[in-house]
């Protein structure tokens, strides 16, 4: 109960105006309690999802839960996502505490430092992506893995329950990207690939970032091997195949696309596709937040001229409002 309240009010940071959750707190207590005797009787079911499109940049399908499922997504969070970010490698930054994309952003740029020798060597740089990452997760390989991590069968139980509820493009695959759990899950998932590139493939220069992931080398033939072996292990071990197009090996002197910027041995420059978007969503919305929000983001690269740009872009339009 303690943990579900807890859970409770992390959950309500900037929800507190939803319908859905105004009328979950009318009795909240009441609702709480029959989640938690719920859980302690075995009674759980997970609910349904509610479906929705969302752009960002591309259209993505977005599986919310209900109020009483989320709730149980957050206290199983705030459990166990210290129990596993132990496990988890240093170099993988997606939905981690004190981690993301700036943090592997620079991490990026201290790899490129290293296998170039300070820009006196070529660095070739493998990029990678899987191919519908989130439909594509094995429900039975993710609990199988899950099971090797959690000895305790009520936590085993509450996890069954949460990753058979949802069902992509096809039965037994799948994870909702609108669940709080997800990230999680995804992040055990992926960290089999981070261990193997790490331990069996000894790559020292690997980052990953969701499903994004680079290896840098100062030797091409390293890569293309590591490629091959990368390929096998994900199908075989995972259940996953890399998109075919997003395979990408060049040297970072031609400009590497990674994290929304294109990265060259002493600089970064902001990727065209965001740059279109950021100005489109600042002529669409011009306040104080959206303007502070790229502001901050331009601040890691190379980008004086765009920060100029979106100050008058703003000003202008802010004015009209």
């Amino acid at each position: 109960m303690e943990n579900l309240l807890d859970a409770w009010g992390e959950f309500l940071v900037g929800k507190r105006k939803k319908s859905d959750v105004q009328a979950f707190k009318e009795n909240l207590l009441e609702n709480i309690r029959a989640l938690h005797d719920d859980l302690v009787a075995y009674r759980y079911r997970h609910g349904i999802y509610y479906h929705f499109t969302i752009t960002d940049p591309k259209p993505r399908d977005i599986h919310k839960a209900t109020v009483r499922d989320r709730l149980l997504h957050h206290a199983i969070h705030r459990k166990l996502y210290p129990f596993f970010d132990r496990v988890f490698i240093a170099d993988s930054f997606s939905c981690r505490e004190e981690k993301g994309t700036h943090r592997a952003m620079d991490r990026f740029r201290d790899f490129v430092r290293s296998v170039s020798r300070n820009d006196t060597r070529t660095c070739w740089v493998l990029k990678l992506d899987i191919r519908k990452f989130f439909a594509s997760i094995d429900h039975d390989v993710l609990l199988s893995i899950l099971y090797s991590r959690v000895s305790d069968l009520s936590t085993m139980w509450m996890f069954e329950r949460i990753v058979s509820s949802f069902t992509g493009t096809r039965p037994g695959k799948g994870l909702p990207l609108g669940n709080l759990t997800s990230q999680l899950f995804a992040n055990v998932y992926m960290n089999e690939l981070d261990q193997f590139v790490k331990h069996r493939l000894r790559a020292k220069r690997y980052i990953r970032y969701a499903d994004d992931f680079v290896l840098l080398h100062e030797d091409r033939e390293v890569l293309i091997h590591q490629l091959h072996q990368i390929e096998i292990f994900l199908w075989e071990a995972l259940r996953l195949r890399l998109h075919p197009k997003k395979i990408e090996l060049r040297t970072v002197a031609s400009g590497v696309d990674f994290l929304g910027w294109i990265h060259f041995s002493d600089h970064r420059v902001l990727r065209k596709a965001t740059r279109d978007r950021m100005f489109r969503r600042l002529t669409e919305k011009s306040t104080k937040q959206v303007f502070s929000s790229y502001s901050g983001l331009l601040r890691h690269g190379n980008a004086q001229t765009l920060s100029d740009e979106l100050i008058n872009v703003y000003w202008m339009f802010a004015d009209e409002g």
